[in-house]
């Protein structure tokens, strides 16, 4: 079974595509969490301080659950037998959407967390949390911010069109 060059051009613009779209995403969650940060530096001198001991531990722990549950996400979802099953079973197409949606997820719970700073500096009045989590959250973005070259290589590695899994490489 030969891959067609229309197959590898249609795969490859959606490639381009969906890697757009999901690095953009992600940019704009660090956008927001810098904003975030930035916000609790300018309403600092506003919000009371208050101790809150339950809640400066609910949210260090949920900082830490959080930052470590985006890391272990990603490296089970980007495992290479589960890979390499979605591209067998949803071919190429199937393989990007399964990055996406990965990579997103991950982006989504580093702006959680960014989020949930900045509600307890908002609670308490300071602005610890909001960096702290900013901190971790700007580190799981960095983390899971999608590299074009490495979706090629997957796309490459895992793809089915050949006997190495290379897209637009062909079978005798």
């Amino acid at each position: 079974m030969e891959i067609s060059t229309e197959q590898t051009a249609s795969v490859h613009s959606e490639l381009i595509r969906r890697h757009k779209a999901t690095s953009t995403t992600v940019l704009a969650l660090l956008v927001g969490v810098v904003l975030l940060c930035v916000l609790a530096l300018v309403t600092k001198k506003f919000l009371p301080q208050q101790s809150n001991p339950p809640l400066d531990i609910a949210v260090r722990i949920s900082i830490l659950i959080f930052g470590l549950g985006a890391v272990a996400l990603r490296r089970t979802k980007f495992v290479t037998m589960r890979l390499q099953d979605v591209a067998s079973l949803k071919g190429p197409i199937g393989l990007l959407i399964t990055l996406q949606r990965t990579t997103l997820q991950v982006a989504f719970l580093g702006a959680t967390i960014s989020a949930m700073g900045f509600v307890a500096t908002l609670l308490t009045g300071n602005d610890f949390y909001t960096y702290g989590a900013g901190l971790v959250a700007l580190a799981v973005l960095l983390y899971c911010y999608p590299v074009r070259t490495s979706w090629e290589r997957a796309l490459q590695q895992f793809s089915p069109g050949s006997e190495q899994g290379g897209i637009g490489e062909n079978r005798q």
